[in-house]
């Protein structure tokens, strides 16, 4: 199992966190690179591919998901998007693209988290949003 994967219940092919750089308590990077053998690439606009926001959105709540766990020391709590905010989308996300996530932690409480992110590849933004998850208890 990988370190992210004993982060996120997510996985393949719903993971879209490669790993976390830049820990702090208020806020994490992390990168996913895109490759050809994403499923979404196969329907979403197949001679021309782009990852769809809404993968871009949901890349950056794992990234922020996965640091916000790894800071606590892991926990037993599914997070579960309940609005996005302000989402613009600046520059289309090809197969190859590695992106770099940074989330912000805007309200941590023990039954919800608020951050907000930027999506760059390399210098360019491609996408920002912020978003409110709610916590459950996984009763495992």
């Amino acid at each position: 199992m990988s370190e992210i994967e004993s982060l996120l219940p997510h996985r393949k092919p719903f993971l879209f966190v490669d790993r976390l750089e830049d820990l702090t308590e208020s806020a994490v990077t992390g990168y996913r690179k895109f490759t050809d053998e994403d499923f979404f690439f196969k329907g979403h606009f197949p001679e021309y591919p782009v990852v769809p926001g809404v993968i871009l959105v949901e890349s950056m709540a794992q990234a922020g998901g996965a640091g916000l766990v790894k800071r606590q020391g892991g926990n037993n709590a599914l997070f579960f998007l309940a609005s996005i905010e302000k989402a613009k989308f600046r520059r289309q996300v090809v197969p190859g693209d590695e992106v770099r996530m940074e989330v912000v932690n805007e309200r941590v409480s023990g039954m919800m988290i608020k951050q907000k992110g930027k999506a760059f590849v390399g210098d360019e933004l491609a996408c920002e949003a912020s978003w409110l998850c709610i916590m459950k208890k996984n009763e495992d």
